[in-house]
């Protein structure tokens, strides 16, 4: 269950369907909604200039940066309070986007962020936003495509199976959820070129631990695909899904992320809602 969800909120065009999404989930959950804004203000900033009366000093417009968050979350409040979620709490964060959001999601459920949007500028807010999150939070991430949800999710699901550890997070942190849906496809795709990964019937193990769990699953595998990322969305679309589970997978080091093939090409592409874990 998730009893804790943390949004990450903004002044961007499209915060408040994230806010919307979240104020969803935290009914459907009894779940306690926090919003987040961050100022993008390093704690380490403050003593800048402290340290040598000759060292130059550095200002930084703290209270504008400060307001902006204020502004934020005053949306917040009101749009979930008016979406009937009581157990609410808002959180003003001085950090940067990727480190505050990573850092409070440890104490949360589910992790509630944007996909990076091609045609908005975020002043303050990294291009590898949810990459840096997925990477580095620990929990499960939802993403909200830029192109913004319809309806609901959660009805129609389609999982991604590839036998990773990355994958196994994913699907076991959205078992609540997959329960719940009238629909479920595992899918695998180029099963083959992984060995004996996936034993005899690829994706039956796994469509056996999920329908022990309730989870009403049908297994597909699909073989021959060139691009995976695109294979998982396409046949996400032929289903009709409206929210896509899958492993992230990728790995950190000096801050620069080197995300895979599959997860690249679904955080940037997804006209659906993606549920990661890594």
């Amino acid at each position: 269950m998730y009893k804790t969800i943390l949004v990450h909120v903004d002044q961007s065009a499209r915060a408040a369907q994230r806010i919307d999404l979240a104020a969803r989930l935290a009914m459907q959950y009894e779940a306690h909604l926090v919003g987040t804004a961050l100022t993008g203000l390093s704690p380490y900033v403050f003593p800048v200039g402290g340290f040598d009366p000759a060292m130059p000093t550095v200002v930084f417009p703290v209270d504008e940066l400060r307001a902006d968050a204020d502004t934020a979350l005053d949306a917040f409040e009101a749009r979930a309070g008016a979406a009937g979620v009581t157990a609410l709490e808002r959180r003003r964060i001085d950090d940067e986007a990727g480190i505050g959001v990573s850092m409070q999601a440890r104490y949360c459920d589910l992790v509630i962020v944007g996909q990076t949007s091609r045609d908005e500028f975020i002043p303050r807010l990294r291009s590898d936003f949810p990459e840096y999150v997925l990477l580095n939070c620990a929990r499960p991430v939802l993403i909200v495509p830029a192109t913004g949800i319809m309806d609901g999710i959660g009805n129609k699901v389609m999982v991604a199976w590839n036998g990773s550890a990355d994958a196994v997070r994913a699907i076991t942190s959205a078992l609540s959820m997959l329960k719940n849906a009238a629909q479920v496809d595992l899918v695998v795709i180029n099963a083959q070129a992984e060995g004996d990964l996936h034993g005899h019937i690829p994706g039956a193990d796994m469509g056996l631990y999920l329908a022990r769990h309730g989870v009403r699953v049908e297994v597909s595998a699909v073989e021959g695909v060139a691009d995976v990322g695109e294979a998982l969305l396409s046949h996400a679309a032929d289903r009709g899904a409206d929210l896509i589970v899958m492993g992230a997978y990728g790995h950190s080091r000096f801050r620069e992320l080197f995300m895979g093939g599959a997860t690249r090409t679904a955080l940037r592409s997804s006209p659906l809602p993606l549920w990661m874990a890594h």
